[in-house]
């Protein structure tokens, strides 16, 4: 099952930048509107075979790096044994998207990292990975794992209760 789908890459980050990051560097980038119809599945008929060969080719270096990120999600969640992963929490595959994006942008010249939002969006992501692993964050409603403060109280036969200690007065 993978964490995100190729329709929620073309929303975000979007097929213009996953073009330009997984196109080969020998070839001429994929045209976004090329990339956006790989994405989502749509007729790609009005391009030559060459370049739908590349934009498949840019298309299996995005899964390549979505199949990355869910590896290293699959490391943290593992630890508390969250997997599988059903239903599918949002926040994995925000978490998916942030790494995957990360992954594809590996080879590009980097400014001032501390204001990169694919950097910021990767460190938190990892952040919060690690918080999830040591219990610390909890992957929200669909968390089977949290039960703490959920449900209604529980009563230990032979204890006394507040009913209890009240009858005296």
């Amino acid at each position: 099952m993978s964490y995100i789908s190729h329709a929620q890459l073309a929303e975000r980050p979007g097929a213009r930048e996953l073009a330009e990051v997984a196109t080969a560097t020998h070839e001429h980038i994929v045209a976004a509107e090329l990339m956006e119809a790989t994405l989502q599945g749509d007729d790609r008929s009005a391009w030559s075979a060459a370049e739908i060969a590349v934009a498949d080719d840019a298309l299996q270096r995005i899964d390549d790096a979505v199949s990355d990120a869910q590896a290293t999600i699959d490391g943290f969640l593992g630890k508390r044994g969250y997997l599988p992963l059903n239903p599918m929490p949002g926040i994995v595959t925000a978490w998916t998207r942030a790494i995957a994006r990360y992954f594809l942008h590996k080879d590009r010249i980097r400014t001032d990292e501390k204001s990169d939002p694919i950097v910021r969006d990767y460190r938190d992501a990892m952040k919060l990975l690690q918080l999830t692993a040591e219990g610390k964050f909890s992957l929200g409603a669909e968390d089977d794992l949290v039960s703490q403060g959920t449900g209604s109280p529980e009563f230990t036969p032979g204890s006394s209760t507040i009913r209890d200690n009240l009858k005296d007065f």
